[in-house]
């Protein structure tokens, strides 16, 4: 069975190689000068290797009205932003919504592929590994709020049937059960998803051995209350 995390490193690399063609093109960047200095623009406006880590991770958290060509810039820096979140190094729910913003789904198809591809690969390396890099949680909001669903990745959660994969779901329910958030759980920066139609009847689907007792005591009494 092939390593996960070879899998994530492999469409990490194809996620490089898909979005090169216009990602070491200059480009005319247009932004606010007040939290952007001329050597940052400059930067960004130049090759995506070149431009500082720093940098990049303020532009994926920065809100869209700073740049005069938002969608363009964070397609630029997609694959570096990206690799920073897999990295953990990036707040995870913001630049979901970021994604959404610059409009992703309406990208090129290979574009879509290689980085729906990296949310697959990433997804499976970190359910194979406990403790992962970075909070289940906010892995699966990532993909949730990116997507538009939850349901792809309970579905491999659900295929996953390993200790780390388990130990992720029981770390994930003491999060979501913390004062019956559960109950009414939203998913991204601005509350794009809501998660519990999915989440309470794929929990209450799942063999019992995998959710402890008092774990699925609290559950079932969210979903019937």
């Amino acid at each position: 069975m092939a390593d996960p995390h070879q899998l994530l490193h492999d469409a990490l690399n194809v996620l490089d190689a898909t979005f090169a063609s216009h990602a070491e093109l200059p480009i005319a960047v247009g932004g606010c000068t007040y939290c952007y200095g001329e050597a940052d623009l400059e930067a960004l406006a130049g090759p995506v290797r070149e431009i500082p880590q720093e940098l990049i991770s303020h532009v994926a958290h920065e809100v869209p009205d700073h740049w005069d060509d938002f969608p363009g810039l964070y397609r630029k820096l997609t694959p570096r932003i990206v690799r920073r979140l897999v990295a953990d190094g990036l707040i995870h729910d913001m630049v979901a919504s970021r994604l959404l913003t610059a409009g992703w789904r309406n990208w090129t198809a290979p574009e879509r592929t290689a980085l729906e591809n990296v949310w697959h690969a990433w997804w499976r390396s970190v359910l194979s590994t406990h403790p992962s890099t970075g909070s289940v949680i906010d892995v699966l909001e990532t993909l949730a709020v990116t997507t538009g669903t939850l349901a792809p990745w309970l579905a491999i959660w659900s295929e996953t049937r390993t200790e780390a994969a388990d130990l992720h779901l029981s770390d994930a329910l003491d999060w979501w059960l913390i004062e019956d958030g559960l109950a009414d759980l939203h998913l991204g920066f601005y509350d794009e998803v809501h998660a519990t139609p999915e989440l309470l009847p794929w929990l209450l689907s799942l063999e019992d051995s995998r959710i402890g007792a008092a774990q699925l005591m609290e559950v079932e009494r969210i979903s019937y209350s």
